[in-house]
């Protein structure tokens, strides 16, 4: 009697978290982060346990292989729902249905060649199995793709593995003990079921939880970086610079500005488009060109600026140099692709700098430079300390 209240506490915690999951999907427009899949996965497992309650003792039948089914398929629901989550996309109903199909089907042969008590076994045989590589794989996701939530990843593979060691346990006591070992009223069966309504309990909020996570951090990301070539905005740029100079090891930076020249007859000539096209190739050339550790930066209109680390006065020349030099080797399509778009740059570079604060000085003397050379001719390299070119 205790085992089937727990059993039904958990039908009701599945099927209220899947609504919950399937409700939270519809108001993440487009990414939805696999929310729907855990949805179905929640659903799928609810089912199975009313099918469990409905049909009674274990034996065979229909409820009981559809039971059978469904159980299996609802952690392989979950699988596909993390992917999406983190960004791998993947079919869900196929391999869904062509599980529970070809599950189907290992469930009548075992029943019809071993008996009752062996696809009882199969079952908990494959969810062990299935649960291991699900440990297994949080476990590598979080030293891969998730070293953000490396704990919660941790704590996801620890809350699985019990999960894969109670499977484990119901596969080797049905082979030892046959059928009985299924009663509802067995020490094991209660504990087994108190673990799966804890899980019920505790992981959905903890996926809503990243969820959350994911979100404010898109957004944090998003108040950072430029839309157009997704390099960091200004505000983006001083909270990176502020964070290397709490460095205990940080040394001097220096500050390159990046004018594009000749931008607004670009624009004129080729129209705005072709101009945002030309903004995202000098992005992408820049990223490119910077070193591990430099920060790049539209500061506005066809302004950019990148911060040179870990580097010396003329370590800092020869980037800005580098930079002009691709810059001018950069092609963007044009109206036919006989006819590519080419523009070139004007560098300005600072003088050393330490501190945050000393930021708003390195860009006045990184403008100084960058209208001497603009005025200089343009398509050059200088430098504010002292006004110098560099040789190229």
């Amino acid at each position: 009697m205790v085992t089937t209240v727990i059993i039904g506490m958990l039908c009701v915690h599945l099927l209220c978290f899947s609504l919950m999951f399937l409700l939270i999907s519809t108001r993440l427009n487009g990414k939805k982060m696999g929310m729907e899949v855990f949805a179905v996965g929640n659903l799928l497992l609810g089912l199975a346990y009313i099918l469990q309650l409905l049909g009674g003792p274990a034996g065979w039948g229909v409820m009981s292989v559809v039971n059978h089914t469904l159980t299996l398929c609802a952690p392989v629901a979950y699988v596909l729902g993390a992917m999406r989550f983190f960004d791998r996309p993947t079919a869900v109903w196929r391999p869904l249905l062509t599980l529970a199909a070809g599950y189907t089907v290992l469930q009548v042969l075992v029943q019809l060649s071993l008996g009752d008590a062996a696809r009882h076994a199969l079952l908990a045989g494959a969810c062990a199995v299935l649960f291991l590589g699900m440990a297994a794989a949080l476990l590598y996701a979080g030293r891969t793709v998730a070293k953000d939530v490396q704990v919660e990843m941790a704590m996801f593979a620890v809350l699985v593995g019990g999960i894969c060691a109670l499977n484990a346990g119901k596969f080797v006591i049905i082979l030892s003990g046959g059928m009985a070992a299924l009663d509802l009223s067995t020490t094991f069966q209660k504990t087994f079921y108190i673990y799966m309504s804890f899980l019920a309990t505790v992981l959905p909020p903890c996926a809503v939880w990243l969820v959350l996570r994911r979100l404010t951090d898109e957004l944090r990301a998003m108040a950072a970086h430029d839309p157009l070539t997704r390099l960091l905005n200004r505000r983006g740029l001083m909270e990176r610079l502020d964070a290397h100079f709490r460095s205990r090891t940080a040394g001097p930076a220096y500050l390159l500005i990046v004018d594009i020249d000749h931008f607004k007859r670009i624009n004129d000539t080729y129209g705005h488009n072709v101009g945002d096209l030309v903004l995202g190739r000098v992005a992408q050339v820049l990223s490119a060109t910077a070193r591990q550790g430099d920060l790049t930066c539209r500061l506005g209109g066809e302004e950019f600026a990148v911060v040179c680390v870990d580097t010396d006065s003329a370590g800092a020349l020869q980037l800005a140099e580098r930079m002009r030099a691709a810059i001018e080797h950069s092609e963007v399509p044009g109206d036919s692709a006989e006819q590519p778009i080419r523009c070139t740059a004007t560098i300005g570079v600072s003088a050393a700098f330490s501190t945050t604060h000393a930021f708003d000085d390195a860009m006045q003397q990184a403008d100084a430079a960058l209208y001497r050379g603009k005025t200089a001719g343009r398509n050059c390299v200088r430098c504010g300390s002292d006004g110098a070119a560099v040789s190229v």
